[in-house]
């Protein structure tokens, strides 16, 4: 897992959030479906429920995001990838997400939807 220093992005990136995450929070659309976790998970971190909700897939979106306010997020890592690169329509990736107390183990599904990649859904795993 990327050591996290104050100025590096949440997602575990070395860059500062603004050139990381913060440009795709802003707008940018996110290249790969790695990046697109990535600034999920650091959407997460800083409770931005309307990028939560552009990002995720029409047909699985859901109306709100819930945010519980005791979780402290505390580190990403990214255990494997498949396809979600500029040149695929779909693509997962299996990552871990660590909190205060536990940690989060899935495999998530993204597909491009009118170009941008967006999340589907996901499987939890042990």
């Amino acid at each position: 897992m990327a050591v996290m220093t104050s100025r590096s992005c949440p997602c575990g990136l070395p860059e500062p959030y603004a050139r990381c995450c913060g440009r795709f929070h802003r707008g940018e659309v996110a290249p790969t479906a790695e990046r697109l976790m990535r600034s999920r998970y650091c959407a997460f971190v800083k409770e931005d429920e309307g990028y939560l909700l552009r990002t995720w897939h029409p047909r699985t979106r859901p109306a709100r995001v819930d945010f519980d306010p005791g979780m402290r997020w505390t580190g990403l890592e990214i255990l494997d990838t498949g396809q979600g690169s500029a040149f695929h329509s779909v693509g997962t990736v299996t990552f871990r997400a660590s909190y205060r107390g536990g940690s989060l183990h899935e495999r998530s599904r993204f597909e491009r939807v009118d170009g941008a990649w967006v999340y589907v859904d996901g499987d939890f795993l042990e």
